[in-house]
């Protein structure tokens, strides 16, 4: 039985995902220059514009190391 590429990065996304979200809240990088957050009422909007890009390159160089 062969497991679709597309199941395998959404895994290792997920994975990703469990693991940084622990190590960016205990180095308290929350949030970032770039990051936008707005409070109005009883709402809270937070985008993590820059923690994205940062994700995004290192999972990008990560699979171009894995790709090797």
């Amino acid at each position: 039985m062969r497991i679709p590429g597309s199941l395998i990065f959404l895994m290792i996304v997920a994975a990703g995902a469990l693991v940084l979200g622990p190590v960016v809240a205990w180095l308290g990088l929350d949030p970032l220059p770039g990051d936008v957050s707005v409070n109005w009422a009883n709402h809270k909007l937070f985008l993590p514009f820059t923690q994205s890009l940062i994700a995004s390159t290192v999972l990008g160089l990560l699979f171009l190391w894995a790709r090797k």
